[in-house]
């Protein structure tokens, strides 16, 4: 394990100088405390140690930062605007997301653990892509022109035509694993629409919203556009009850997805929800070695696990299951584990101590019901919140491991003898987020690729995306896809309007 700390490795000041500020919420442009008072610690998960504070909001506040989205929303300051200037505004943002990109990095990794090099390029570049590409959807929001043929009236001729307008006030809800990249995947789309947002940040990884949100106010963007309220679950549940909400866009986990579809029903809200995954990553026997054990290892061990769509199943043709076993399995033991401002680390920590204790639970409970291990297993003895990547074999259906999202860097591997069998082990799963088909033959990508229960199918490759590429699940992975055109329907309504043609 690395000794270096992220907290004597930074490098820009202002990142420093940003974690020394006393964080409030952002409510109407303003940065004020919680109306209790309450306040959280922020965790530095390499060390364990705090290394910020913010406010920790009640309903009360959750009200205030409607109330203020209401008023921004009602006024026409923001949806008002021609969708030029909304395009220019958000570009703004964008340029200085990337003058910043540096710092945003740096906060990316105190707060969630993730490594250095992967935040600067790879969450960054994605989060300011993404901001550029929404963008440019302000100005090519359509509608459509009818001629409708109305039989009781057919001496009159009519004309209907379909508008798209801003769905309002949306409540934002996002996880820890990709606090800013999150953050930016709703707020984008949803200000390119004309829609005003409440941001709820996940409770472990506040900062980077809250950084933006300044970011937002510098880029000109009006004051109660953007609002950011921080803290535990129950501000997210204010959000969802709040009747000044219009929309629900959440990502994180199955069952939270469950009990905010729920507690949405009563007040109508439109949701979109993108939640847990079980990706199945399959390894043919025409896929060279060195390529499974490559791309299985990137499936489940980027940004340590902690990801949706993670390949957290591997299907291998038998013809191959102990090489590739051994190979992942070295590969695993190899790499270095450890603070992410270490240029060396692989792999930081998990994001809490709570994550950890999950993630090893999973993994105990894999071994008392007969799975083999491989590599890992453990956790890293001493401060943070380290674990030994892991691999793990001999996988059955019914193991919970096999069933369950664990959201961590361990991977069940399973073997297979047909293509029928590998596909019915890749779609036995309640979830439907992503799959992966590993092979030289086309016609077997095909074939899995059409018949994979998933939202995101792979070929040769897990886990990429790109801002022009819908996002989404299918099954109890949730509904709803973001990136691309997508967000287009999720945040506008549409709206009939038929004239009589005198």
């Amino acid at each position: 394990m690395s000794d270096t700390l992220c907290d004597a490795a930074i490098l820009q000041p202002g990142t420093g100088a940003f974690l020394a500020e006393t964080h409030g919420l952002v409510i109407d442009g303003a940065s004020v405390p919680a109306h209790s008072g309450a306040r959280r610690d922020v965790i530095n998960p390499a060390t364990g140690a705090v290394i910020a504070g913010v406010a920790e909001a009640g309903a009360e506040d959750v009200a205030l930062a409607v109330g203020a989205a209401r008023r921004a929303f009602d006024s026409g300051i923001w949806s008002g605007l021609r969708p030029v200037e909304r395009e220019r505004a958000l570009l703004r943002l964008a340029d200085l997301i990337e003058r910043d990109a540096a710092v945003l990095a740096e906060i990316e990794v105190l707060d969630n653990g993730k490594t250095l090099g992967m935040a600067r390029y790879g969450d960054l570049v994605l989060a300011v892509d993404t901001m550029r590409y929404m963008a440019g959807w302000a100005t090519k929001i359509e509608g459509s022109t009818i001629t409708p043929s109305f039989h009781y009236v057919p001496s009159m001729r009519f004309a209907s035509h379909v508008i798209r307008q801003p769905v309002g006030v949306v409540g934002a809800i996002i996880p820890w694993n990709f606090p800013l990249v999150m953050a930016i995947w709703k707020i984008a789309p949803a200000l390119a629409a004309g829609c005003t947002v409440v941001l709820k940040p996940a409770e472990d990884t506040p900062l980077g919203a809250l950084y933006l949100a300044r970011l937002v106010a510098e880029a000109g963007i009006p004051a109660g556009v953007v609002n950011v309220v921080t803290g535990a679950g129950a501000v997210g549940v204010a959000l969802v009850e709040h009747p000044g909400v219009d929309k629900i866009a959440f990502t994180g986990s199955t069952e939270a997805g469950q009990d905010i579809q729920r507690r949405a029903a009563g007040t109508m809200k439109r949701l979109s929800l993108e939640l847990g995954g079980k990706s199945p990553v399959v390894i043919m026997d025409d896929c060279p070695v060195a390529m499974a054990v490559e791309g299985a290892a990137g499936a489940i061990f980027f940004n340590q696990g902690q990801v949706c769509t993670a390949g957290s199943r591997l299907l291998i043709h038998r013809s191959l299951y102990e090489e590739v076993l051994a190979g992942l399995g070295a590969l695993a033991d190899g790499m270095v584990v450890g603070d992410g401002c270490d240029p060396s680390v692989q792999m930081g920590p998990l994001v809490s101590a709570r994550q950890r204790d999950r993630v090893d639970g999973f993994v105990q409970g894999a071994l008392a019901q007969g799975a083999r291990l491989v590599a890992g297993g453990t956790a890293v003895a001493g401060p943070g919140f380290f674990y030994r990547p892991t691999v793990l074999a001999d996988g059955t259906p019914d193991m919970t491991i096999c069933r369950e999202e664990v959201f961590g860097p361990v991977v069940i591997a399973m073997p297979f003898d047909t293509e029928e069998e590998a596909l019915a082990l890749a779609n036995d799963t309640r979830f439907g987020l992503g799959a992966s088909i590993w092979t030289q033959s086309l016609g077997v990508a095909n074939r899995f690729a059409i018949a994979f229960k998933a939202g995101n199918v792979w070929v040769n490759a897990h886990n990429l995306l790109d801002p022009a590429v819908p996002f989404g699940g299918h099954r109890m992975s949730g509904y709803g896809r973001e990136l691309g055109h997508a967000p287009l329907e999720l945040y506008t309504e549409a709206k009939t309007v038929t004239y009589t043609l005198l």
